[in-house]
């Protein structure tokens, strides 16, 4: 089992010796509930919200009711189906709120992809997932690529990549090896020895660098945002087509422009 897989087993089923006091189990429960729905569950039955929770039937059935009750869940009369209603936008409202980076990043990100006339976004590591936290579309850009929040494996991923080279050796080593990979693509890389030296490419050349990892005829390209003590807190990131653009021309014209970005928000952070 891989670090993430124990991560989310400590997430989702904490044992009695790690439970305190203060935990509220049902609380934990009502949120794996929540948690079910997603791009790929966008509507859900008891019987499938059980089945990805762990959850029993019954457990399902009145956690699922007073989420609806309270207005977290959306049911639809006939089929009795759930869906997140609008009290979600709400709670990821309140995290881009809270989230400095993203007030001090969201103007920066929209001139760049005025200036680059491509997608661009600001991804966090969040166990071993990046996450989207801004993203700024063109107007070629699909639905699923402009919404924040998604989650992607970062060993296959640009800004994954970028920030796990600004990890030390021993975390870096530990993520190579049993971090998950999902094979999105036909042309995802499987090879954990090729995955190791794009990451040591991303270290010395300063940013990450992928292609038909996620996407296919997609090029990924990312720079870390560095915090005030050397760690990778963020990227920023940009899509291209490879039928438009070559590698060359990436790391040539577009790789310059996200390290300049990175470093002006890392360094208005520090001041």
């Amino acid at each position: 089992m891989g670090s993430g897989q124990k991560r989310r087993k400590r997430d989702t089923g904490l044992s009695k010796e790690k439970q305190d006091t203060l935990f509220v189990g049902s609380l934990e429960k009502g949120a794996r509930v929540l948690g079910a729905f997603n791009e790929r569950h966008s509507t859900l039955g008891l019987t499938e919200i059980a089945a990805l929770t762990g959850l029993d039937k019954s457990a399902v059935q009145r956690l699922t009711n007073t989420l609806h009750q309270i207005g977290y869940l959306n049911k639809d009369p006939e089929s009795r189906r759930y869906r997140p209603s609008l009290k979600f936008l709400e709670l990821g409202n309140a995290y881009l709120w809270s989230d400095p980076l993203v007030q001090l990043a969201m103007p920066k990100m929209i001139e760049l992809g005025r200036k680059l006339g491509e997608r661009v976004n600001v991804a966090r590591l969040d166990g071993h997932e990046i996450v989207y936290i801004i993203r700024i579309p063109t107007q070629l850009t699909s639905f699923g690529a402009m919404i924040a929040g998604r989650r992607l494996p970062a060993l296959t991923t640009s800004s994954g990549r970028a920030m796990i080279a600004c990890l030390d050796e021993g975390e870096r080593k530990e993520a190579v090896e049993t971090w998950p990979i999902v094979a999105l693509t036909p042309k995802t890389t499987l090879d954990r020895k090729k995955i190791a030296a794009a990451i040591e490419d991303a270290a010395a050349c300063g940013y990450g660098l992928t292609q038909n990892q996620n996407i296919l005829n997609e090029i990924g390209i990312a720079a870390p945002i560095l915090a005030a003590d050397g760690r990778p807190m963020a990227t920023v990131q940009c899509s291209i087509s490879s039928l438009k653009w070559s590698i060359e021309r990436v790391r040539k014209e577009i790789a310059p422009h996200l390290i300049e970005v990175a470093n002006s928000i890392h360094l208005a952070r520090r001041g």
